[in-house]
C-alpha cells in the first residue's frame, strides 16, 4: 500500500468528484424542467 496522505488524497478526490457530479447532474435537470414548462407554457409565458 501506498503511504496515508495518498490513500486520503484518493478519498477526497472521490468526495469532490461524486459531490460535483450530483450538483451537475441536479442542475441539468432543473435546466430540463424549466425547459419543458416553458415550452408548455407554464412559466414566463406572460
Amino acid at each position: 500500500m501506498g503511504p496515508v496522505w495518498l490513500k486520503r488524497l484518493k478519498q477526497w478526490l472521490w468526495l469532490v468528484a461524486l459531490w460535483g457530479g450530483s450538483v451537475l447532474a441536479l442542475a441539468a435537470v432543473s435546466m430540463l424542467f424549466r425547459l419543458l414548462m416553458t415550452a408548455a407554457g407554464l412559466k414566463g409565458a406572460s
